[in-house]
């Protein structure tokens, strides 16, 4: 390792403090994948978001949600071909499930869900070109993906590992209450489709559905409040919100559902119950969003 990779390992590392072993060793490793393959002068930015950011929400589901943004003079044939060695990687970090199962593969790769990286360039994050940057199905990202609140999330969210930060020259984003209604119409659809699959013990159907209700509360928190709190302050927040002529029955409801939430993105397994409430959760907690965002303007 040359002086210039040393200098490169010690500043991401010290970024990296606090973040779980697994994924830091994921990172570590992609850096040098990335140096070997295309030079690590040929990268504009890394970022790290998600999860790893707010370190309580960190749980035995979660991706690592790494953003590398390569200069735009490094031609779509590398990216490409440097993704094989990223599949690799999360597969030895198990940052993959074993096999990685058709049907896994194409609804993860259609709306980005349980992938750790994404390869994309300058040009695409500066113009917020949604597909390209996280390399989903073009049709799903403009129809249904709540793109706005997504790059507002990443924005408020996230960590430079390495190189420019690139969020600084996003303009401000305006949210209009479409986007929390595409927000309801995706999250209900990965709801309603991992109901049925949950019979196949292979597809793991349980954290498509944390995953989808992990969403609306911060697609529908960010939208009213313009933060980004942890999983645990924004159940706590919509808990708050329930009212009704059976205030304590509401609440008690609410409580339930979201101690079984975060429990069990601790310790996932098929709960055929907290499922089967999980459509008109995710319904109330849009419809929430919409409201509170009406009367804090109020």
């Amino acid at each position: 390792m040359n002086v210039f990779d040393i200098k490169i390992q010690n500043e991401i590392n010290t970024k990296l403090e606090g973040i779980n072993e697994q994924s830091r060793n994921y990172i570590n490793e992609a850096i040098l994948i990335i140096n070997k393959e295309i030079g690590i002068d040929n990268i504009t930015s890394i970022i790290l978001f998600g999860s790893h950011i707010e370190r309580k929400d960190f749980s035995s589901i979660s991706d690592c949600d790494l953003l590398i943004i390569f200069n735009d003079n490094v031609s779509n044939f590398l990216i490409k071909n440097i993704e094989k060695y990223f599949i690799a990687l999360e597969n030895k970090h198990n940052l993959r499930e074993d096999g990685f199962k058709f049907v896994n593969k194409f609804f993860d790769r259609a709306t980005g869900m349980f992938v750790s990286h994404f390869l994309t360039k300058k040009k695409y994050w500066e113009n917020l070109i949604f597909h390209k940057i996280f390399r989903v199905n073009r049709i799903f990202s403009k129809l249904i993906a709540p793109k706005k609140i997504v790059f507002c999330n990443i924005i408020s969210n996230s960590s430079i590992l390495y190189g420019k930060d690139l969020r600084k020259n996003v303009k401000k984003i305006e949210i209009s209450p479409f986007e929390i209604v595409r927000s309801l119409i995706m999250n209900l659809i990965i709801i309603l489709f991992s109901i049925p699959t949950s019979v196949l013990k292979s597809f793991n159907s349980i954290k498509y559905q944390l995953e989808a209700v992990k969403w609306s509360l911060r697609a529908s928190n960010y939208y009213a409040f313009e933060d980004s709190k942890s999983l645990e302050e924004i159940s706590a927040r919509f808990i708050l919100f329930e009212k009704s002529g059976r205030i304590l029955n509401y609440i008690r409801h609410a409580k339930v559902f979201y101690h079984r939430f975060l429990n069990l993105r601790k310790k996932p397994h098929t709960d055929l119950g907290f499922m089967l409430r999980c459509p008109f959760r995710i319904l109330k907690i849009h419809l929430k969003g919409l409201q509170f965002k009406q009367i804090a303007k109020k």
